[in-house]
């Protein structure tokens, strides 16, 4: 099934169109979106139908930064019920942790996930639309909401240490540097928010200890994730956590909210163990990052978590059978 996003991804979409001289009602029904339905926030779309929607307003405009434009109009509250939720977590890491747990009720293609390592916090934002569609408007549409949701508790003047894409640069960055802070970096070797980590445990402005359990109750009545998002999510956690030598099954199962077993028991129901994930995802990671010249071997080692290139080469040679760089020779970008 292609995954579905909520047309409150929409929110405040018509406003920006005409802001920029572009028409919201023609652009929206090219993709067959239906402009009346922004009326409905909860009813489900395709995510592939929004991001080619944002692309062509962006085509559309002459504004490469449409999608960070939208996000500078976002609210906690495009979250629907779920904001009631988060606004009522007592600290950012608990707010972070529902954000991340329950991404399913909002947005099916959106994959957000939080590693702590020396001091820093790095939240990675991934988009999977489910078809081959151009997204790039769409993740900075993702990365600007949770800037702005991160600043609704920690402030407006909060900045991250660093925000990177994936993508190249625009012609111009300054609507990047003005939303997101100086710190904005391209060609990056994912998409994501990087800050302290002390900022995770920092009181909550905005939740009433009264209130919070009224809250919790609506929490437990959403759906629980399932064993195939468990698989998903612990194939992204693993990526996250490659770099920084502590991928383990004890600390993805930590991440995921259950302990060591309970991760065992949610793979065997795929007929998969952690150690076989583990060497799937590196796998592909291998693929993309030998292919890439820009990485040298030595760093493409550490991505994949091994501490040292010797260890890399022989695991290389054993998973393709032939050495790093006959790879690297045969398969340039």
């Amino acid at each position: 099934m292609k995954p579905l996003a909520r047309y409150a991804s929409l929110n405040r979409y018509v406003d920006l169109c005409h802001s920029v001289d572009i028409d919201a009602v023609t652009l929206m029904r090219s993709v067959d979106l239906t402009p009346a339905s922004l009326a409905i926030p909860d009813q489900w779309v395709p995510a592939a139908s929004i991001a080619t929607l944002l692309e062509r307003s962006a085509a559309a405009s002459g504004h490469e930064d449409f999608g960070l434009l939208l996000a500078e109009l976002r609210r906690l509250s495009n979250l629907g019920p779920l904001s009631l939720v988060i606004r009522e977590e007592p600290d950012v890491r608990s707010a972070l942790d529902v954000l991340m747990r329950y991404e399913h009720t909002y947005n099916e293609a959106l994959r957000i996930r939080l590693a702590e390592v020396n001091g820093l916090a790095t939240l990675r934002i991934e988009l999977e639309v489910g078809e081959p569609v151009d997204s790039r408007q769409t993740v900075e549409l993702a990365v600007g909401a949770t800037l702005q949701i991160l600043r609704s508790f920690l402030g407006s003047r909060w900045q991250p240490v660093s925000v990177g894409f994936t993508h190249s640069a625009p012609k111009d960055t300054s609507t990047h540097r003005r939303i997101l802070g100086n710190a904005v970096e391209f060609d990056h070797e994912f998409t994501g928010i990087v800050f302290y980590a002390s900022d995770l445990d920092a009181a909550n402005q905005l939740s009433d200890e009264l209130l919070r359990p009224y809250a919790r109750q609506f929490l437990d009545s959403l759906p629980v994730a399932t064993s195939s998002d468990t698989l998903s999510r612990t194939k992204e956690l693993i990526e996250v956590l490659l770099p920084t030598g502590r991928c383990s099954a004890e600390h993805v199962a930590r991440s995921l909210g259950f302990d060591r077993r309970t991760l065992h028991r949610h793979l065997a129901e795929s007929e998969l163990t952690f150690t076989g994930v583990l060497n799937s995802v590196r796998s592909a990671l291998a693929e993309r990052f030998v292919s890439n010249p820009r990485y040298s071997l030595t760093e493409v080692a550490v991505h994949l978590g091994f501490s040292t290139q010797g260890s890399f080469s022989r695991w290389f040679r054993n998973e393709f059978d032939v050495s790093p760089s006959a790879w690297r020779s045969a398969h340039k970008m």
